[in-house]
């Protein structure tokens, strides 16, 4: 590092400058690292006086977030100037006001966020007990400025000096006349702070810092202040964190934790992404139970790659919320993405108590009392862009009873897409049963003209000193099969899978169905649309009219909700076997149950089906009414 990267930093010999992007938690982080190492005497930071008393208030609440909110004064049209005046039969001032100006009030604040560098560094100089000094120019009516800066990663590697010289050419003249004005008092402050301590770490922002630089060399000049109104203190809600923090909430509440904890959290931007996979894979278990897809190290690491590279396509190295929701969509599916969103979202301390309420959005606030207003950030982080990313999200409760206070409970019927993929299943389970009839039979042979059925490796091994090649052959399977029997959870817990039903064929190329399952009634994703799971289903095809499979006297002796569909398989099947689909072969109990009816069951184990394909192939959906139909795919997840 050369001299003159040095003296960037350094004004003077009790004077260093630090160039902060507002809102990053390792900008964070290596203040806090600089405040612990070198002897500071005092902490002057880019807020006005008028913002210390209420700031400082503020910060001791943490880790409870809070706003510093200080409005502005309305902006009048030029009516006043041409002498208009209130009457009592004028309008509301409030709303008069808001006509004139062109819409609500504006304010600006401070967000008390521990991953604010400013709010960390005034954190500490409090613990430290280094006297803080607010040195900004009061403004009435403040204007922000930020722009797109490197990834506040990179600082990581580079350090402060290298990364604030890489910036320093991209940096152009303000354009704003407040700016100047405000880093030529900050300057003229920071003079007059020199000759009463002898370290002095001031705060500012990237575009703050040439600008001071170059008034701090000129000397600087003390500016009069505008009248402000007097500050607030307001506790956002929990939806409004994700718009107020700089970190997402989630990852903001790691760094709290490794803070109380004292653990390590330098490299928390990174290893809280992957801590926050595994919170919305713990998150869409505990939502979705046994319906939830499974996320294996594997796909996590998959969502981990594709999120760095498309932060690299975007020319960033950490990814932000909307490249891990797309990664999660792409690798996980839409449950997934959802329950990632969520837990993205979610700060695990409440607001702090008794203050008012405040509602945030995108530069918009509004106030516990329902007043709008347009908010500026007094520490505004990098520019934010909306975008859009199409989930089918989990309803809510209050939309589900509403839904479900109009069902119909004498009309049910199924989603075709639904039935079209367990048939096909069914006919991938039935020729995998076939196969193992004619296994009995298969023979080798010494190969002569044809490979037949394939090379036998293990006959040719054996033979190896005779230098002769074996083949299999594998005959024709013999008889055929009309019933598939799949159990997909065994043993079963009745009280898991309370809906049981026998469902006939609407047309020849389905089956006749007998299943259990959940209840879908305690699953509504759209008007008319429950959602289950099975638990074991009966397929019988050629389709055929039979007794309904729960209420049949004749299958009374089983004992389980798989014995019965067992049971219910071999009465019902006109060949002699049956095939199986499950965890473990059959047992003796289930064999007991096949010679009863003189069956055979032809075992295919579950294990040879990856679990995502099993997973998707358990839900079923439940309409009420085949007008359903129509509108059902604007509804239902397929991901």
């Amino acid at each position: 590092m050369t001299r003159e990267t040095r003296s960037l930093l350094r004004f003077s010999p009790r004077l260093t400058v630090l160039p902060v992007i507002h809102g990053s938690g390792d900008f964070a982080i290596e203040v806090r690292r600089r405040m612990l190492s070198e002897m500071f005497d005092c902490l002057a930071v880019p807020l006005p006086p008028s913002f210390q008393a209420d700031v400082e208030e503020a910060i001791e609440t943490l880790p409870s977030i809070g706003v510093v909110l200080q409005r502005e004064p309305p902006a009048w049209s030029n009516r006043d100037e041409e002498g208009d005046r209130w009457t009592p039969e004028s309008k509301n001032p409030e709303s008069e006001r808001e006509e004139q100006s062109g819409g609500p009030r504006a304010a600006s604040y401070v967000p008390i966020d521990p991953c604010q560098p400013v709010i960390a560094a005034l954190r500490l100089a409090r613990e430290e007990r280094i006297p803080r000094k607010f040195i900004d120019l009061e403004t009435a009516v403040f204007e922000p400025s930020a722009r797109v800066l490197p990834d506040p990663y990179s600082l990581k590697k580079t350090g402060w000096e290298l990364f604030a010289a890489a910036v320093l050419p991209f940096s152009h003249r303000p354009r704003s006349t407040q700016l100047v004005a405000r880093a030529r008092n900050m300057a003229r402050r920071l003079h007059e702070l020199e000759q009463q301590y002898e370290s002095v770490l001031c705060l500012c922002s990237f575009d703050e810092w040439p600008v001071l630089r170059h008034e701090y060399l000129q000397g600087g000049e003390t500016l009069e202040d505008d009248a402000v109104e007097t500050t607030e203190r307001l506790a956002p809600t929990e939806n409004s964190l994700l718009f107020l923090l700089g970190e997402l909430p989630c990852i903001t509440g790691l760094y709290e934790r490794a803070r109380s904890e004292l653990d390590d959290d330098e490299n928390l931007s990174i290893d809280g992404v992957k801590e926050l996979l595994l919170l919305a894979r713990d998150r869409d278990r505990s939502v979705h139970g046994k319906r939830a897809r499974r996320q294996t190290p594997q796909k996590l690491g998959l969502m981990l790659r594709y999120a760095r590279n498309l932060s690299l396509i975007e020319r960033r190295m950490a990814p932000d919320l909307y490249t891990l929701v797309l990664s999660a969509q792409q690798v996980g599916g839409d449950q997934f993405a959802v329950s990632l969103a969520e837990e993205a979202r979610e700060y695990p301390h409440g607001p702090v108590l008794g203050w008012p309420g405040i509602d945030l959005s995108v530069g918009v606030g509004r106030l516990h009392d329902g007043t709008v207003l347009k908010l500026k950030s007094r520490l505004p982080g990098p520019p934010l862009v909306w975008r859009t990313l199409e989930l089918k999200r989990r309803p809510s409760r209050e939309r589900q009873k509403d839904w479900a206070s109009r069902w119909n409970p004498h009309s049910h019927c199924s989603w075709p897409p639904d039935d079209v993929a367990i048939e096909k299943f069914r006919s991938v389970i039935k020729d995998k049963a076939r196969a193992l009839l004619g296994l009995d039979l298969a023979r080798t042979e010494k190969f002569s003209t044809s490979l037949r059925d394939g090379l036998d490796l293990r006959e040719t091994l054996r033979n190896w000193h005779t230098g002769d090649l074996y083949v299999k052959v594998l005959p024709p399977s013999r008889g055929s099969l009309d019933c598939v029997v799949m159990l997909f959870d065994s043993p079963a817990d009745p009280r898991d899978y309370p809906w049981r039903v026998t469902w006939f064929a609407e047309h020849q190329d389905e089956s006749t169905l007998a299943l259990f399952a959940t209840d879908f009634s305690k699953e509504l994703v759209g008007p008319g649309i429950g959602l289950a799971t099975y638990g074991g289903a009966l397929f019988l095809f050629p389709p055929r009219p039979i007794t309904d499979v729960w209420t049949d006297r004749r299958l009374q002796f089983a004992d389980t909700l798989e014995e019965r569909l067992l049971a219910a398989g071999c009465l019902h099947s006109q060949h002699r076997h049956v095939a199986v689909l499950s965890e473990a072969p059959p047992g003796p109990a289930w064999r007991e149950i096949a010679r009863r009816f003189g069956k055979k069951l032809l075992h295919v184990p579950l294990s040879q089906f990856s679990q995502e394909t099993i997973s998707r192939l358990r839900l079923v959906h439940v309409l009420n009414g085949a007008q359903v139909r129509s509108y059902a795919a604007d509804f239902i997840r397929r991901s």
